[in-house]
């Protein structure tokens, strides 16, 4: 990245032209594996279904993200950090569901994504949006008091995926937490196992290593593990991931 943060309204311009394929500061791997479903123009008008996210996790859309939701209770009075923009109304209900002092900040390596959201948010909402990289915040130390990974993992080179970890953690301050919810590897009995697996290899390709080692493998060393929260769903193909700090 060249440049880690930018202003909403240089950075994205005109909402209903984004910047897709040929904006500046996207990674390689993004480029390479996920042009079709995050950078293409036609991307967003394609997965900006919400009947189409939970289709493609088997109906389980709703519940992992409430389930992420419900880590910050029903008024959320802290400052969440949303690293990476979601399809769907993920980030429409944390906005919902903020109060007093609460305050959301979405981060997004891709301004056509940023473009989408902020036209789901509408102009007047109070959720603040950057374009940066998520392994390389432009966030101080210590700044936020949770923030929030929703299937942006399993996206990312092992090399990237430790880094935006850390990163999480990093700006994270003490007695706060980082909620992520990912793939996982399913059960031996899921129906589901070999038709997933043969997906992710083809279209996801990065996924499979969360089938092969846990989160926490990818996080800094010294970490405590007792820290660590799991539980997974769907015959064990999804993780909620709770790290409290």
């Amino acid at each position: 990245m060249n440049d880690r943060s930018e202003a909403i309204a240089p950075a994205f311009g005109d909402p209903a032209t984004p910047a897709g394929l040929s904006a500046p500061g996207i990674p390689a791997y993004l480029q390479k594996i996920y042009w079709w479903a995050y950078l293409h123009p036609k991307a967003v008008r394609v997965f900006e279904r919400e009947w189409l996210v939970n289709l493609i996790l088997w109906g389980n859309f709703r519940r992992l993200r409430d389930a992420a939701l419900d880590e910050f209770g029903e008024r959320i009075e802290q400052h969440v950090l949303q690293i990476a923009c979601v399809y769907g109304d993920f980030t429409q209900r944390i906005a919902a569901r903020l109060h007093g002092k609460g305050r959301l900040d979405v981060v997004d390596v891709a301004p056509i994504q940023l473009a989408n959201l902020r036209r789901k948010l509408g102009t007047n909402s109070p959720v603040r949006l950057h374009r940066q990289d998520s392994s390389a915040l432009d966030f101080p130390t210590a700044s936020v008091d949770a923030s929030l990974l929703f299937f942006l993992l399993h996206e990312q080179p092992e090399a990237v995926r430790r880094a935006t970890l850390a990163e999480a953690l990093r700006v994270t301050r003490p007695g706060g937490k980082v909620v992520i919810v990912d793939y996982h590897r399913p059960r031996r009995w899921h129906p589901l196992r070999l038709p997933m697996h043969a997906v992710l290899r083809t279209l996801e390709p990065f996924a499979l290593d969360l089938w092969r080692h846990e989160i926490a493998d990818y996080l800094p060393p010294g970490l405590d593990r007792g820290a660590i929260a799991k539980r997974t769903a769907f015959g064990g193909l999804y993780q909620t991931l709770v790290i409290q700090l």
